[in-house]
């Protein structure tokens, strides 16, 4: 199988099950972080969640607005069968960067990671993000150039694929959708504050010997994640989040 034909079928595979990159983040980092455990600085505990949150909070913002410029069928909300684009988004954030989702995903997981401490489990997840990803990113251009053919190539060749360039920013040609956002990322939100306050539970149990020593604010944190995911979830049964665009 020729090299391109190889990167394709990988990509395809890696995009199918992209859903299980996860694991491979949080299970190693959470066993990195308890052996760091007895070296933190609990003094300087709380400051540096904050930056770790921050830095993952800006991921699940880049993310927001992707979607929230994008056209229906596309930005992500893909079928387990395979890549759907009905559209091809240009404006917005996909003026600046061919794939605003996945350099927000990056931030977001960048933040967990970092959660650790270590600075070598860092740099090992962003190798590993890449080399994940960038399969996936591949795919998904070759499947946008077999179906869109020069249009999207001449889209693709003056934006840069995962580094931003700010000065290229054109208004978007579609509305902003609050209502797509809270469909799309209510999920996202409640797993980024579930993990925060697993590595919390973590860390009172070896430290303090004791789940339930977990850190309060934390813990309302996932209360309040859980309770907007389900509260949104009704909603959208009840035909209230339908899309308005």
């Amino acid at each position: 199988m020729a090299l391109r034909e190889e990167f394709r079928e990988q990509g395809s595979f890696l995009f199918k099950n992209r859903s299980y990159l996860p694991v491979l983040i949080i299970l190693p980092g959470l066993w990195v972080y308890v052996q760091g455990l007895p070296d933190f600085d609990t003094s300087k505990t709380l400051t540096w969640e904050m930056i770790c949150l921050a830095i993952s909070l800006l991921g699940m913002v880049i993310r927001m607005i992707a979607v929230g410029y994008s056209a229906e069928n596309t930005s992500g909300r893909n079928t387990n069968e395979g890549q759907i684009a009905d559209h091809i988004n240009t404006t917005g954030p996909y003026s600046v960067v061919r794939h605003p989702l996945y350099l927000g995903n990056y931030f977001m997981w960048l933040g967990i990671a970092c959660l650790t401490r270590n600075f070598w489990f860092v740099v090992a997840f962003t190798f590993v993000y890449w080399l994940y990803y960038e399969r996936i990113m591949y795919a998904e251009e070759e499947f946008l150039r077999d179906k869109y053919g020069d249009r999207y190539a001449h889209w693709a060749a003056g934006v840069p694929a995962f580094v931003p360039a700010l000065s290229k920013w054109k208004k978007s040609t579609l509305g902003f959708s609050w209502v797509k956002i809270i469909r799309q990322e209510r999920s996202g939100i409640m797993y980024l504050f579930i993990v925060f306050f697993v590595f919390k539970l973590l860390e009172a149990y070896f430290s303090k010997g004791d789940f339930m020593q977990v850190s309060r604010p934390w813990f309302f944190a996932m209360v309040a994640s859980l309770a907007w995911y389900a509260l949104t979830k009704i909603f959208q049964k009840a035909g209230k989040l339908n899309i308005d665009r």
